[in-house]
């Protein structure tokens, strides 16, 4: 069961990624054809024309893929590339709003593939991030005393490590005497922000002594 559960989730990520990777195709033609069209209304040499939309789409691909790393990991991206990512989404809706005919339906469908690859980018951060949250099952041995055994000694390890991390954070204080963040702790174990806060409140409560 848990086997097919895992086949479903990797297909329908692999369908969203799919879908993404389209919408993305759709949305370079149109934006460019768009945005090449802005820039030599407004006096943009030929090359300038050529070369604005390549700038604003090379910083919207270089953003994705670092909030893409960055929730592999557990993390949301921080500030900078998801600021980036929304100057060149809007960037790109502008272009193709501003070179669409004066009425609202001729600017929604020139805005359309920009807004649908917006969205359906953020739906695959979303599944990307709630893969990282769900806990890899633990593989029990036919045996009950051996599953026992196994499941005790991963629960040990995980204790340990749970006061390894309050150790080193209590080790590794801040200048001021205060300790790292939970995100610094989750960065040095591996883990994502969210083990790093528990670790840190855990700790606090004396729960990890």
């Amino acid at each position: 069961m848990n086997d097919s559960l895992a086949r479903a989730d990797r297909w329908i990520r692999w369908t969203t990624t799919a879908s993404v990777v389209l919408l993305a195709a759709i949305a370079a033609v149109v934006s460019y054809r768009h945005m090449h069209e802005l820039a030599l209304r407004h006096g943009e040499s030929e090359l300038g024309a050529v070369l604005a939309p390549l700038a604003v789409d090379g910083m919207i691909m270089a953003s994705s893929m670092s909030i893409l790393l960055a929730s592999r990991y557990g993390r949301r991206g921080g500030v900078l590339p998801w600021g980036l990512l929304i100057a060149g989404s809007l960037a790109s809706l502008g272009a193709n709003v501003a070179v669409a005919d004066p009425t609202v339906i001729a600017r929604i469908i020139a805005a359309w593939p920009s807004f649908a690859l917006i969205g359906a980018y953020e739906m695959l951060m979303v599944q990307i991030r709630q893969g990282r949250a769900v806990r890899e099952p633990v593989n029990e041995p036919t045996d009950g005393s051996e599953t026992n055994e196994h499941v005790a000694d991963v629960e040990g390890k995980c204790r340990d490590l749970r006061r390894e991390a309050w150790q080193w954070a209590l080790a590794n204080r801040c200048p001021d005497g205060g300790l790292p963040s939970g995100r610094t702790i989750a960065v040095r174990f591996s883990r994502s922000a969210r083990w790093g806060r528990w670790i840190k409140n855990a700790g606090l409560a004396g729960e990890l002594e």
